[in-house]
């Protein structure tokens, strides 16, 4: 590489470790690292980490990836990811008050009714574009106020987890749009605070972070940092963005019309619209993205490849012992059972909600059901109708945004549903629209890095460093035939859930 190569540092603060890496300026990858740490849990249903964890962990990603590239490699920005929702605490010194409760907590359903009384469900949605919930920042802060109030009155700063690892690098007290619309403090249509919501939850506004685009520089790294890290001190730090914000540039998801849908052990879709777009049923989120003047929708469900996981944990034996032996994955084995069973999985039809529900059903009580079950079924009918009904399930949830005029024409594929081609095929046909993998992912990492690109002046925007870096594959198209035999298994799929309400919270209180 020639003298003085530009490059980009990606940290993403994520639940399990921080990831970080380093791209050159057309979004090579140039090394990696990921440190882990612990969850702490100290009652049922909580969930903690310690921020110093977090800092160490970075301090950690710093040191070996600059230690793996060449003295050639100018690092010119640094982007910051992380998980959404998290409370950090600190006192008028800067030190960190109690643990930060992360986004998994289900502490605060009192607080959650505490809000709804406070402000109004329909006023809520209305200015923060979603409804009140568990796993937000709001409610967090309301708890803390009704069970430590001795730790709140010594708070004088509260962040969000990677705008904590922000302080530690630059001094500053800052934050930006995409993370911040997922504290339920922001009027998001604005893109700031919400005066009317912080008056009505008593939350004092000098708490809270200055607000910043994704891309601009919010602060430089300072000298304590820069000898911990080895970074060079006065490297620009944008933004940066939540960690499904970030994945959204990761993926090119940053103009209407495109977006993505990511199948881990949960589902989420992503998608970008030109104005903000509003559920007043509170069915899908709608947040600030992290491209200038523009908004997401974004749908959540609970058990999408965990359904799938769950069926191989304990129906798969024979294939997981197969797949070892072949040294192969055994979703690999399991889905091709699948694809030699007929659409509809021979009338046998699965609601994935074993971990009950959040879209396009914001329901805790549901749960998971095969329907149709007779003799002639077997274990590839039971894996193909899981499958199916996962993608069901997404499908629901995209036809929200349909119904709320977001559009889509392009839907890219990430996480473990992007290995299976029969899966891919699949969820081209109910989109009906075209499906596409990335060449690389390298996820919420590689969007904080493109965000810094651009505060960095390499890309004039975010639009154009995407179009720049990302590498799709070609596309699987929708067949059209397919898609007409899976509607009436669609149509009673929906209609399931809909008899089953009641007796879903009859069940839940035996």
């Amino acid at each position: 590489m020639s003298k003085h190569t530009r490059a980009v540092i990606g940290i993403d603060i994520g639940t399990s470790g921080t990831k970080t890496a380093i791209f050159d300026e057309i979004g090579n990858l140039l090394a990696s690292h990921t440190a882990e740490y612990p969850m702490l849990q100290p009652q049922n249903g909580w969930a903690e980490q310690n921020p110093e964890d977090w800092w160490q962990a970075s301090i950690e990603g710093l040191k070996v990836v600059l230690a793996k590239v060449s003295d050639t490699i100018e690092v010119v920005a640094i982007g910051l990811s992380g998980q959404m929702h998290g409370l950090v605490m600190l006192d008028e010194t800067g030190c960190v008050l109690r643990p930060s409760i992360i986004w998994c907590d289900q502490r605060t359903e009192r607080e959650v009714e505490q809000m709804k009384r406070m402000v109004g469900e329909e006023k809520l949605i209305r200015i923060t574009a979603n409804p009140a919930m568990t796993g937000f920042t709001a409610a967090k802060i309301l708890w803390v106020q009704n069970n430590e109030p001795d730790v709140y009155a010594k708070c004088r700063h509260i962040l969000l987890p990677k705008d904590y690892i922000r302080y530690r690098l630059t001094g500053e007290f800052a934050t930006e749009v995409s993370d911040a619309s997922g504290m339920q403090l922001m009027d998001v249509g604005a893109r700031d605070w919400s005066s009317e919501i912080l008056s009505l939850l008593n939350i004092d506004r000098t708490l809270l972070a200055k607000m910043y685009e994704s891309p601009e520089i919010t602060g430089t790294v300072h000298a304590t940092a820069a000898a911990e890290s080895g970074l060079p001190i006065g490297i620009p730090v944008v933004g940066g963005a939540g960690d499904n914000p970030a994945a959204a540039v990761g993926t090119g998801v940053v103009s209407e019309g495109r977006a993505f849908t990511t199948i881990g052990s949960s589902a989420v879709i992503y998608t970008v619209s030109d104005t903000v777009k509003i559920d007043l049923k509170g069915r899908v989120h709608a947040l600030c993205a992290s491209a200038p003047g523009k908004w997401t929708v974004m749908s959540c469900t609970q058990g999408a490849g965990l359904s799938l996981k769950w069926f191989r944990d304990n129906f798969c034996s024979e294939e997981i012992a197969e797949a070892e032996k072949r040294g192969i994955d055994p979703y690999i084995l399991m889905t091709a059972m699948a694809e030699k069973i007929p659409v509809g999985s021979d009338r046998l039809l699965f609601l994935p909600y074993l971990m009950g529900e959040r879209s396009p059903h914001p329901d805790p009580d549901c749960r998971g059901l095969f329907f149709g079950l007779s003799a002639i079924h077997t274990r590839a009918n039971l894996i193909r109708s899981v499958l199916e009904g996962v993608t069901f399930s997404q499908l629901e949830c995209l036809n929200v945004f349909r119904e709320m005029g977001v559009p889509v024409q392009d839907m890219v594929i990430t996480g473990g549903g992007a290995k299976s081609p029969f899966w891919m095929q699949m969820l081209a046909d109910l989109y009906g629209v075209p499906v596409r993998k990335m060449t690389t992912d390298e996820g919420a990492a590689q969007g904080a890095a493109l965000l810094a690109a651009v505060g960095a002046g390499i890309y004039p925007s975010v639009q154009d460093a995407c179009a720049t870096v990302m590498k799709r594959d070609e596309a699987l198209f929708p067949n059209p035939e397919a898609g007409k035999a899976y509607a009436p298994y669609f149509e009673l799929y929906k209609q399931l859930y809909r008899k089953l309400i009641e007796e879903y919270k009859t069940l839940a209180k035996i």
